[in-house]
C-alpha cells in the first residue's frame, strides 16, 4: 500500500477480506470499445481516449465493473465468485480530481438473485459504516425491471421501451421522452439520401453513409457514437414519432414515476398502483417482494430506505436493482451499484451470468471525514 492510497484503504480492504471477495487487480489501460458501447451516455463523454500502435483504441480505466467483468471472462473461474478491488479510476469530472480511487464488490454467478442483491446492498452499507461511524445514512432504490415491466405492461412499442429503458437513470433524458411520447415531434429535416435510408430502415445502408461523411469530415468514429449506433437512432427515432400513447396509460406512467415511499411499504404501493391500472406485474414484482424480505433479513433498516420509482443510475448495462447511498442530506453519492444480468453475455461469456456490484467513493468519504465533529 503506497502513500498515494486514501488513509482508509486498509480498513476497506480488511473489510473486504471478511466478505468472501478474490482480491483483484486489472489493468489501467483498457480497450475502449466495451465502454464506449455499454456503459452509458453519462460515462463515455467523459472517458480519456488513447489510441495503441496497431490502430486500436484504449482508455484509462474509468470504471471497474466493466474490467472484472472482462478479466473474470479470460480467466474462465468459476461461479459464483466475489471479487474485491481498490484503485484508481480516470474520467472527466465537474467537481474534483480527474484522477481519484474506487473500492468495491462485484458478485457475480449467485443465482440467488434476492440474496445477493441484498447482500451487495449490505457489504456497501458495512463499508461506510466502518469508515464513517456515526454518520446518518440516505439509502435509495430503484428497480430497472419494475420499470420496464410497467411499460410492458402498458402495451408501449419495443421502440418506446427501449428509449425509456435508456433514460431510466436520467432524469432529463426521462423528462425529454416523455415529453417527445405525450406530443411527439415532427420529423425533421434530414437530406435526400439519409431521409430515403430512414424511410427504408436501411441500417447497413445508413451506416456506411454515416461512416463515409465521418471519414470526409475527418472525424473518429471512436470518438463517440459508431456509425451504426447513429444509424440504429435514426430509425429508431422515425418509428419513435409515429407512435401516441394513449391519456389513461401516459397518466398511468406518471403514476408510477411518483411512488416514493419506505422500502417496508414499497410492494404495497406498487400493487396498489397495478391494480388501480388494471396492469399485472408478474415476476417483476415478486422478484422485488423477495428481495425487500432479504434486505430486511440482512438488519437493514427497511423503515428508512426508500424505494424510488423513478430512480436509476446512468450506466447502460443495469438491468434489476440500483441503489444509490449518501450522507443524510449530501448532494452526493458515496456509494453507487446494481444488477447487470445481461453485461456478461455482452462482454463474451459464454453462458449468462448474473451479476450485482457496487463502487464506493473514496475521495468523497474522506472529505466527509475531514469535516466531521
Amino acid at each position: 500500500m503506497t502513500s498515494r492510497y486514501p488513509a482508509i484503504s486498509a480498513d476497506i480492504i480488511n473489510l473486504f477480506a471478511t466478505r468472501n471477495t478474490h482480491a483483484v487487480e486489472v489493468a489501467v489501460l483498457q480497450p475502449a470499445d466495451p465502454f464506449l458501447d455499454m456503459a452509458g451516455e453519462d460515462l463515455r463523454r467523459r472517458i480519456f481516449l488513447t489510441e495503441s500502435e496497431t490502430g486500436q483504441t484504449l482508455c484509462l480505466r474509468p470504471e471497474f465493473t466493466i474490467p472484472v467483468c472482462l478479466d473474470h471472462i479470460s480467466s474462465q473461474a468459476g461461479t459464483p465468485r466475489r471479487y474485491s478491488y481498490l484503485g484508481e479510476v480516470f474520467r472527466q469530472r465537474r467537481e474534483g480530481g480527474n484522477e481519484f480511487f474506487q473500492g468495491g464488490i462485484e458478485d457475480l454467478g449467485d443465482r440467488d438473485t434476492a440474496e445477493a442483491d441484498a447482500r451487495s446492498l449490505a457489504d456497501a452499507h458495512a463499508l461506510l459504516a466502518l469508515v464513517l461511524p456515526g454518520q446518518a445514512l440516505a439509502i435509495t432504490l430503484g428497480d430497472q425491471t419494475i420499470f420496464e415491466a410497467v411499460l410492458a405492461a402498458l402495451g408501449l412499442p419495443r421502440g418506446w421501451r427501449m428509449r425509456l429503458a435508456r433514460a431510466f437513470g436520467s432524469a432529463p433524458m426521462l423528462q425529454a421522452a416523455l415529453a417527445d411520447l405525450a406530443n411527439p415531434p415532427r420529423n425533421g429535416q434530414l437530406s435526400g439520401p439519409v431521409a430515403a435510408l430512414v424511410l427504408d430502415g436501411d441500417v447497413e445502408g445508413l451506416s456506411a453513409h454515416i461512416a463515409g461523411g465521418m471519414e470526409a469530415a475527418g472525424l473518429s468514429a471512436s470518438a463517440g457514437r459508431s456509425p451504426a449506433d447513429i444509424a440504429r437512432r435514426l430509425i429508431e427515432k422515425a418509428e419513435l414519432r409515429s407512435v401516441r400513447l394513449s391519456n389513461e396509460a401516459f397518466s398511468a406512467l406518471k403514476v408510477f414515476l411518483a411512488i416514493d415511499v419506505p422500502l417496508d411499504g414499497a410492494v404495497q404501493a406498487l400493487d396498489a398502483f397495478a391494480s388501480g391500472a388494471g396492469l399485472s406485474l408478474g415476476a417483476a414484482l415478486e422478484k422485488f417482494a423477495a428481495r425487500a424480505k432479504a434486505i430486511e433479513a440482512h438488519g437493514l433498516p427497511v423503515g428508512t430506505i426508500r424505494y424510488d420509482a423513478a430512480f436509476g443510475r446512468p450506466l447502460d448495462y443495469y438491468t434489476g436493482l440500483v441503489f444509490e447511498i449518501a450522507a443524510q442530506n449530501g448532494d452526493r453519492p458515496l456509494v453507487g451499484g446494481g444488477r447487470y444480468d445481461r453485461l456478461l453475455t455482452l462482454l463474451g461469456a459464454k453462458t449468462p451470468i448474473p451479476g450485482v456490484g457496487f463502487s464506493v467513493w473514496l475521495d468523497r468519504i474522506e472529505a466527509l471525514r475531514e469535516t466531521a465533529p
